[in-house]
C-alpha cells in the first residue's frame, strides 16, 4: 500500500472507533439514570449516616455548586463509561491497522498483550472500587464529629473516577517489564537485581498515584503491584531461559556447508574433561 492509502486506512478506522466511542457514550448518558449513577454512588450511600449528607439515616446527597454541574458529570461519567464499553470495537480498529505488518509471533504476543492488559486494568479498577467504602470511611471519619460532611457531586465523582482509573493503569506497569523482555530489551538478570529498587519504587509510586494519599489505598495498591512485579520477574526469568536453550541450537545454523565451525580454545575444567577410561 502507499503512503495516501495508509493514511486513508488510519483515517476510516478512527472515524470508525470514534463513532463506536460516540454511541457507547450516548447509551452511558440514558444510562446513568437507570443504575450507573447508583452504581457509582453506592460506596458513598453505604457509609454510616453521620458520614454523609442527607435528611434521614437513608439520605445520601450529593451537593452541585453551579447551574452546567450536573450535566457535566454526568457527562464525564458517559464518556468513561462509553470507552470501557466500546474498547472491544476501538481496539479492534487499531489491531486491525498494525496487525498486515506483524510477523506471525509478533501477532500472538500482541494479541495477548491486549487480552492480560485489558484483564489486569479491570482488576485494578475492580479492586479500587471494593475497597472504595473503606477509604471513605477512613478519610471522612477523621474530620471528627462535630463536623458535618456534604461532598459536592464535582468531588465525589471525580474522586472516584480518578481513583478507577488510577489503579486500572498502575496494574499495567508490571506488564510493560513483561513487555520489554519479549523484545529484548530488558533481561531477568538487571530485573532480578532490581529487585529491591523496584518494591521500593512501587511503593512511592502509589504514594504519588493514589488521589487519597493515605496509607490503606497506598497499601492497597502497592501490594498487588509488588506481587504482579515479582511474576513479571518469574515470566522474564522463564523467557531468558528459553531464549538461550533457542540460541544455542541455533549458534551454527547460519554457517555455510563448507564454513568451518568456530572454536572455543579455552581449556576446559578437569571435572569436564573425559575419563582415561573411557571408550
Amino acid at each position: 500500500m502507499s503512503l495516501v492509502a495508509h493514511l486513508t486506512e488510519l483515517r476510516n478506522r478512527i472515524a470508525k472507533a470514534l463513532l463506536a466511542l460516540l454511541v457507547a457514550t450516548a447509551v452511558s448518558f440514558w444510562w446513568y439514570e437507570h443504575g450507573l449513577g447508583d452504581f457509582i454512588r453506592a460506596p458513598y450511600c453505604g457509609l454510616d449516616a453521620e458520614l454523609r449528607f442527607g435528611d434521614d439515616a437513608d439520605g445520601c446527597g450529593l451537593l452541585i455548586t453551579d447551574v452546567f454541574g450536573g450535566v457535566f458529570i454526568r457527562l464525564k461519567v458517559a464518556f468513561l463509561a462509553g470507552a470501557v464499553l466500546s474498547a472491544p470495537f476501538w481496539l479492534y480498529q487499531i489491531w486491525a491497522f498494525i496487525t498486515p505488518g506483524l510477523k506471525r509471533n509478533e501477532k500472538r504476543y500482541g494479541v495477548g498483550f491486549v487480552a492480560v492488559s485489558s484483564l489486569l486494568f479491570a482488576l485494578g479498577a475492580f479492586l479500587a472500587y471494593v475497597s472504595l467504602s473503606a477509604g471513605l470511611e477512613l478519610l471522612l471519619g477523621l474530620a471528627g464529629s462535630d463536623v458535618i460532611i456534604a461532598l459536592t457531586a464535582q468531588d465525589y465523582i471525580g474522586f472516584v473516577l480518578s481513583l478507577l482509573v488510577a489503579f486500572g493503569v498502575s496494574f499495567e506497569v508490571p506488564l510493560f517489564a513483561i513487555a520489554l523482555n519479549l523484545v529484548g530489551v530488558l533481561s531477568h538478570e538487571v530485573l532480578a537485581k532490581s529487585r529491591r529498587w523496584i518494591f521500593f519504587l512501587t511503593i512511592v509510586f502509589a504514594a504519588f498515584v493514589t488521589p487519597t494519599q493515605d496509607p490503606f489505598t497506598m497499601l492497597l495498591m502497592a501490594g498487588p503491584m509488588i506481587v504482579l512485579f515479582e511474576l513479571a520477574i518469574q515470566v522474564a526469568r522463564v523467557v531468558d531461559k528459553r531464549r538461550a536453550r533457542r540460541a544455542a541450537l541455533e549458534h551454527f545454523h547460519d554457517l555455510g556447508d563448507d564454513d568451518a565451525s568456530p572454536l572455543d580454545a579455552r581449556p576446559s575444567s578437569l571435572d569436564d574433561a573425559p575419563s582415561p577410561t573411557a571408550r
